[in-house]
């Protein structure tokens, strides 16, 4: 019987390799990757070293996946903003569920680019739109104390 880490291991390796096909990389193009985490062969790969290999291949050969996550980190950012701005808690699972309400999806990562920038963009003006609140305020709390 293989344990879990076996079997994502052995996923990874295949993952690994296609990928690699699919690249067009020569074997000694191979070999300097896998060198490159100090093995002289795929199957001495640790997991992660394999998740980090297939990541840096799948970012070279789908560039637009590359895109997405940086503007799901954006949304995130933003989204985590307007929080700080609200004195609301805010933790990862809170700030994607905001972002999967705010665009009407069951996954975070189902969002497609278009609704992320949508939602990127609102938030963001809704952090503006509160610190210019919030200074108009003060600015009025302060000359009606100077007047007392």
């Amino acid at each position: 019987m293989k344990t879990t880490v076996e079997v994502q291991q052995k996923k990874l390796l295949i993952k690994f390799h296609t990928l690699c096909n699919r690249a067009g990389l020569r074997p000694d193009e191979k070999e300097a990757i896998i060198a490159s985490y100090g093995h002289f062969t795929s199957q001495e790969m640790s997991l992660t070293e394999l998740i980090d290999a297939v990541t840096k291949l799948d970012e070279v050969l789908n560039p637009q996946l590359l895109e997405m996550d940086v503007w799901r980190k954006r949304v995130i950012a933003s989204i985590g903003g307007y929080l700080k701005v609200l004195n609301k808690e805010q933790n990862i699972q809170i700030i994607k569920s905001i972002a999967c309400r705010a665009t009407d999806h069951t996954s975070f990562n189902a969002i497609p680019k278009a609704r992320l920038i949508n939602i990127y963009y609102a938030f963001t003006k809704k952090q503006k739109d509160f610190k210019a609140i919030g200074e108009i305020t003060d600015d009025i709390i302060n000359e009606l104390i100077f007047q007392n």
